[in-house]
């Protein structure tokens, strides 16, 4: 292994714990992670040290580094997110989009009655680069406008709760994309989802901008189900 060492190191034992290959209660020690990859044992600690900020795991005196009860996972965390989605997508996606629709739709009301004239004419700004480059085919651009558009509207809601979940959301919108579940060419009700949101935070019109976000939410939910389902059937995949 070379390169972005640690990195490397904690994708690969993050998305083991994920898969219960360390089930709760197992012991890693450093010793253990040093020999398996071959890393220093400053590299090995600061690996631990990573796992631990997600808390995964926890380090304890005269036992090692013992793996913490899923219950106990910093569930919010990206990498986490990650991970999940990679062991059990539909299970994942499902509680994610249960998250989208408890919090954007009220996110979305909140920001049409406390967005600023900044924020607001940058939110229509962007939902006009979508409209843009969705009729382009691109869909990294568009991706990267989707991600701030969603992290706009939390940040415009004046929550600051709220907010803290742009990490969460955006994690959701890029690895839509990166598993090729996103068609060439966005759906044209997505589009116009994304435009009446923006308009109605422009407006001060939070019931509207409320309602536009849950059916947002909820079509993109539908389309990523039909499209995990599809994939199962051609690959015969269990997940």
């Amino acid at each position: 292994m070379s390169g972005g060492l640690h990195g490397q190191v904690v994708d690969l034992l993050g998305h083991e714990i994920s898969a219960g290959v360390h089930p709760p209660g197992s012991v890693l020690r450093i010793d253990g992670l040093e020999e398996r990859f071959g890393i220093s044992r400053s590299v090995a600690r600061e690996v631990v040290r990573t796992l631990a900020s997600i808390r995964l795991v926890v380090s304890r005196k005269r036992v090692g580094v013992v793996v913490r009860p899923r219950a106990e996972w910093n569930t919010f965390d990206p990498a986490l997110i990650r991970w999940l989605l990679a062991v059990d997508r539909s299970a994942q996606v499902r509680t994610l989009a249960e998250l989208r629709t408890a919090v954007e739709p009220v996110a979305a009301a909140a920001a049409a009655r406390n967005a600023g004239h900044e924020q607001a004419a940058r939110l229509v700004g962007l939902a006009e680069r979508m409209v843009a480059t969705a009729r382009a085919g691109d869909l990294e651009t568009f991706l990267e406008a989707d991600v701030a558009f969603h992290g706009l509207v939390l940040a415009a809601s004046g929550n600051e709760m709220f907010a803290q979940l742009e990490g969460v959301f955006g994690e959701v919108l890029r690895w839509r994309t990166g598993r090729g579940l996103m068609p060439e060419h966005p759906e044209p009700v997505a589009l116009r989802l994304h435009c009446e949101i923006a308009e109605c935070v422009r407006g001060g019109d939070p019931a509207r901008a409320e309602s536009a976000m849950r059916e947002l939410v909820e079509e993109a939910f539908a389309g990523t189900l039909a499209s995990l389902t599809a994939e199962r059937r051609a690959t015969g995949s269990a997940q």
